[in-house]
């Protein structure tokens, strides 16, 4: 009676953070296209800075590890570790995070330079290429649903390509549309390449995957692809344009980039 208890509540536990993994990712995915755009029609040119915020947050996954130990702690005892991700799984979060990083880049180059709806149709593409490299990495097999995803999926991003003046941000050039639209489709195709990785990453872990590991490879993940973010602003000069006093403003214009972004 007692262990059929102690399953019910470790099956809502479960059903709970799946529901709050979704609502997390929905947010994520509606919202921030819609303010990084916000950045950029306002006048934002930073697209290191934009590549940076997509996983610029990563300190917060401290918060569910610490959740995670306390709930160990008092059902295994003080012996319980903080940490369980071991060395070579911890060498190849680093890797892929760095890849996540050069996706972050493109995904803001392109967000820089077309519209929200005409960006998303294209990262919904991504689809098709987590599907070709989940059959090459980790040998999934296509179902009739997932192909006939790949082929719509497929077919809309090229409409979109065509149709290149419907929904070009004003003032933009083709040559400055074409790159942003050929950076969207390198980050939907590296994002659905890193996807697959990543179950690749869990099935070659000589560990137990468990719900506390799986939140240490994200941290690894994000913190690796800020690195990278952090050193193309370096390069960039990014630090130093933020630092430096925006000019004057007449009373009917807007705020300039940096300020927006702090108020976001």
């Amino acid at each position: 009676m007692e262990a059929s208890h102690e399953e019910k509540r470790n099956a809502s536990l479960k059903r709970a953070l799946l529901i709050l993994s979704c609502v997390l990712l929905s947010i994520g995915t509606c919202g921030g296209p819609l303010i990084m755009r916000l950045y950029f029609i306002h006048g934002g040119k930073r697209v290191w800075l934009s590549s940076w915020l997509e996983t610029g947050g990563w300190p917060i996954i401290f918060i569910p590890i610490a959740l995670a130990y306390y709930h160990r702690r008092t059902t295994e005892g003080p012996s319980t570790k903080l940490f369980f991700i071991k060395l070579p799984l911890f060498i190849a979060s680093a890797v892929i995070g760095l890849i996540t990083g050069l996706d972050d880049y493109l995904y803001a180059y392109g967000v820089a330079r077309l519209p929200v709806s005409t960006s998303s149709l294209i990262i919904a593409a991504q689809l098709a290429f987590t599907a070709l490299f989940a059959f090459l990495l980790v040998k999934q097999k296509f179902t009739s649903y997932s192909t006939n995803a790949v082929v719509l999926l497929t077919i809309g991003a090229a409409v979109l390509g065509l149709n290149t003046n419907a929904d070009r941000p004003k003032g933009e050039s083709d040559k400055e549309y074409i790159a942003g639209f050929l950076m969207t489709v390198a980050a939907a195709a590296l994002y659905g390449f890193v996807l697959p990785l990543v179950e690749l990453t869990y099935k070659k872990a000589k560990q137990t995957i468990t719900y506390a590991l799986v939140l240490e490879i994200q941290m690894v993940m994000c913190l690796f692809a800020t690195i990278f973010c952090t050193v193309g602003m370096l390069i960039n000069n990014d630090f130093k344009g933020a630092k430096s006093k925006p000019k004057s403003l007449h009373r009917n214009e807007s705020r300039p980039q940096e300020t927006i972004l702090i108020i976001i």
